[in-house]
């Protein structure tokens, strides 16, 4: 149950099965374009036995919601909210900055908005308050006034008390491939978006992927995983917990620890024994468990570029010094520093967003936060002496691509500007 593994086998497990599913994904997607309403009917009875009379969800049912919530975890979602909010809030860049950068020429960026915006909820038999407050706090924050969530039916009680809090009330009982589908090509009943966030299973990360045409998406995200950096000062029931925690996720989630410590990596797999002999959700962390494994290195070094090779979608740091690995580290999707930081807090209260690149696309992109839902434009203001300045570099290097109208543009301008030099002073 706990081997050592090399590093090419565990990214190997985690590779998704986005290959594997892209012919159904390709009808279901055929299938909205084509029907409507009518095929988001069709399949949420096909996929998720689900009958539906209405795929909106009504501010009655938003109400009813929270009696069927325990007012304790209903506060815990109202704290978790003003901590996500809080983080959020301290990435927002500004709206507008001008540098005049030389005399008469002023450049900027001004930052706006998308204009809307849909966020796909997991659901079902289960409920995902917190990636519903995750996927759309940023959202909120960045100023998107429109937000739409999709999350399949029954919607669980739970996740909508979260949206509510989170301050969305454009809800869809919609899920799967169909779902994507419906937000990035539009039906009778929810209007396109322009872009989509939010984790979903292989049918959605594939939807995903094929509709950017229609709608830009976060990034692509499967299964979910940690990667643990520990040496010979790690507690062995902490980085088990971690483990375990993150191997309830999913039968295919993966979890790996890089170790300078073999002692560690035996202990390690002791505790892991001891406590998935009492998790709730065993049978799902057996089988991610088979996904995992872990390595043992010469030094720190090499541990770290094992983890940046496999850029993985949490990191924790449970070593001597974690803040002087810190900087080595170029590709991750959230880290986790020190003994007393497991992932589970960046999960839920902590304030940072749990929406994550996985499958080693942390190489690329980054987790969700307000940037993904703004847009920047570059702002250039020139007065007279500034076009001067750069005039005749403009001139030269357009007519050397031989885009004359371009030169033009700008010697009409400078003469306009000399000849009314010339006639202000009676020449």
């Amino acid at each position: 149950m706990w081997s050592a593994v090399d590093v090419e086998t565990w990214i190997s497990r985690r590779t998704s099965r986005l290959d594997e599913v892209r012919g159904t994904v390709q009808e279901i997607i055929e299938k909205v374009r084509t029907g409507g309403d009518g095929a988001l009917f069709e399949l949420s009875e096909k996929f998720d036995k689900v009958h539906l009379d209405s795929i909106a969800v009504d501010e009655d049912a938003l109400e009813a919601a929270y009696e069927q919530v325990d007012a304790k975890v209903t506060e815990c979602l109202v704290e978790a909210e003003v901590r996500i909010s809080r983080f959020h809030e301290l990435q927002m860049p500004r709206e507008l900055w001008l540098s005049e950068v030389e005399p008469g020429i002023t450049l900027g960026v001004k930052t706006t908005p998308l204009s809307r915006i849909g966020a796909y909820i997991p659901g079902g038999r289960a409920a995902y308050p917190s990636t519903a407050l995750m996927c759309t706090i940023p959202a909120r924050i960045a100023g998107v006034p429109e937000i739409c969530c999709c999350s399949p039916p029954p919607i669980q009680p739970l996740t909508l008390v979260a949206l509510d809090i989170a301050g969305v009330h454009e809800i869809y009982q919609c899920g799967g491939a169909q779902a994507i589908a419906a937000m990035a090509l539009g039906t009778e009943t929810i209007e396109p978006v322009d872009k989509i966030v939010g984790p979903g299973n292989v049918y959605v990360t594939a939807a995903k992927m094929m509709l950017r045409d229609y709608a830009e998406i976060d990034f692509p995200a499967g299964p979910s995983e940690i990667a643990i950096i520990a040496d010979e000062s790690a507690v062995p029931e902490y980085v088990a917990a971690d483990i375990l925690a993150q191997a309830e996720h999913d039968p295919h989630a993966s979890c790996i620890l890089i170790t300078s410590s073999s002692a560690v990596a035996d202990r390690v797999g002791i505790e892991i024994k001891k406590q998935a002999e009492h998790a709730k959700r065993k049978e799902i962390i057996t089988q991610a468990l088979k996904n995992s494994g872990f390595i043992v290195v010469g030094d720190l070094s090499e541990a770290v570029a094992i983890s940046n090779t496999i850029a993985p979608e949490h990191l924790a740091l449970q070593v001597v010094d974690p803040l002087a690995v810190l900087g080595s580290i170029h590709n991750a999707g959230s880290i986790f520093v020190g003994k007393y930081t497991p992932v589970a807090c960046g999960d839920y209260a902590s304030g940072t967003n749990h929406v994550l690149p996985t499958a080693g696309f942390a190489r690329q992109y980054s987790g969700l936060d307000v940037h993904h839902f703004c847009k920047t434009s570059s702002v250039q203001y020139l007065t007279k002496e500034g076009l001067e300045s750069i005039g005749d570099i403009v001139e030269t290097l357009a007519e050397a691509e031989g885009f004359f109208a371009h030169a033009q543009s700008v010697s009409v301008r400078l003469k306009s500007s000399q000849n009314l030099q010339r006639k202000n002073s009676g020449c």
